[in-house]
């Protein structure tokens, strides 16, 4: 069976992707299980180019097919900000708490109807010699008022989701929100993709 590399350690990512690619026929493998502790620079200005770069990267040093992803929230009113910034809105030693604290301070004078914003995910899918393939998915919603919810991570506990009646993202059980969420929507996108590309390898 193939292999197939998550290229991530954050802990809510490799929940949902465990569960989000529980019926492929590969073996989830994860950086730490390879004993990889890379330190990739992502440095571009576009999530399909973090993702790309993060995907490469992991795919070159560990001789693995792999799968990858750069996500975050768009907010309208701050012009699209936090986006790829998102995981470093607050610092990088910032927690989830720290984060979505310091954008709902920077919404605090945005009105109601007027804190429009999405999870936007890329996932790319490399191979060790250096070919990328990418998908996005998107999930629309507004910032609310207060944090609300116990599931989820991230800024799920301040986005309220456009389809689920109020609903914060961090109040739907988890197999709700893995199949609505951006990064189901951009893991459908990519299984076309990744199946073909298992029967291209012969596995």
């Amino acid at each position: 069976m193939t292999k197939l590399l998550v290229a991530t350690n954050n802990p809510g990512k490799l929940r949902e992707y465990q569960e989000l690619l529980s019926d492929l026929e590969v073996e989830l493998t994860f950086p730490a299980q390879e004993g990889l502790t890379l330190d990739v620079d992502e440095c571009g200005d576009t999530f399909e180019e973090n993702a790309r770069i993060k995907a490469r990267a992991y795919a070159q040093a560990s001789g693995l097919l792999t799968l990858a992803d750069d996500s975050g929230l768009e907010v309208d009113a701050l012009n699209g900000a936090p986006g790829v910034h998102s995981a470093r809105y607050a610092g990088p030693d910032a927690d989830d708490t720290e984060r979505y604290r310091k954008l709902l301070a920077a919404l605090a004078d945005i009105p109601e109807g007027r804190r429009s914003a999405r999870f936007h995910c890329v996932v790319a899918l490399a191979r060790p010699d250096g070919t990328v393939h990418t998908a996005d998915g998107t999930c629309e919603g507004e910032i609310g008022f207060e944090p609300r919810g116990q599931h989820g991570f991230g800024y799920d506990p301040i986005f309220v989701v456009a389809e689920q009646g109020g609903q914060t993202m961090a109040e739907l059980p988890p197999a709700l929100k893995n199949r609505i969420s951006h990064r189901s929507r951009a893991l459908e996108a990519a299984r076309p993709l990744l199946a073909q590309t298992l029967t291209e390898t012969g596995e």
